[in-house]
């Protein structure tokens, strides 16, 4: 699954990777985003114009009677998600690309969980996959714009971590998971695999992430006592 990570990168490089711009104030950089937050997606109108946005992490389908089940819905299993309820509409119409600068996976131990920070070696920012949907509130007719992760297999990196991790798409696939005119799930499914371990590192960090609340640069700092994976 994917449950904590991280976007700081600046805006003048995210609108170069992403080929998108944001109408407004770009939101602060952020080192902990915890489900429920508001984080950074990209999303393509009709034809096919990428725009930045900000979404609430934790999917409420169109047909939900109430917000709750955003709180069960902060992944989506590549396996599954073209059939689930939940996910299926947004699969075919609603997929946006998800910023991210590293992502947080804790591994069991006898003292307990340690949380590890899994980001790129070159530090540069990646996408994960994600859906999203666009939910009213029948008491208030509130809107709200909210997303999910797709989460795959994981690969030999996150492998001695966790059994899952984020689908990562790798640039050349924007396009088409951002197309607008492509419904067909078997194309999109086949971008749902774990991403060439190659690029990536992993290395334990604080379990002050642990709490949402903390929020800060020192976080994605390796512990000092551990050697970095």
């Amino acid at each position: 699954m994917c449950g904590r990570f991280a976007q700081y990168c600046g805006s003048m490089d995210l609108e170069a990777q992403f080929g998108a711009s944001l109408d407004g104030a770009w939101p602060p950089p952020r080192d902990n985003i915890a489900p429920g937050s508001q984080l950074l997606a990209v999303r393509a109108d009709s034809a096919g114009t990428r725009t930045f946005t900000t979404l609430q992490w934790g999917l409420i389908p169109r047909w939900a009677k109430d917000r709750q089940i955003g709180n069960r819905t902060i992944n989506a299993r590549a396996e599954t998600v073209a059939e689930k309820p939940s996910f299926r509409a947004a699969f075919r119409q609603r997929r946006c690309l998800i910023p991210a600068d590293g992502f947080y996976e804790w591994q069991a131990s006898g003292s307990g969980k340690q949380p590890y920070f899994i980001a790129r070696r070159d530090r540069q920012p990646f996408a994960f996959a994600g859906l999203w949907e666009t939910w009213t509130d029948p008491a208030s007719g509130a809107r709200i714009d909210s997303t999910t992760i797709i989460v795959t297999d994981a690969n030999d990196v996150v492998r001695p971590i966790h059994d899952r991790m984020p689908v990562i798409l790798s640039p050349s696939d924007y396009r088409l998971w951002l197309d607008p005119g492509l419904n067909r799930p078997a194309p999109l499914q086949a971008l749902l695999t774990p991403c060439d371990p190659a690029p990536l590192m992993a290395y334990p960090v604080d379990r002050r992430v642990n709490t949402p609340a903390q929020d800060d640069p020192a976080l994605i700092e390796p512990c000092r006592r551990t050697n970095q994976r």
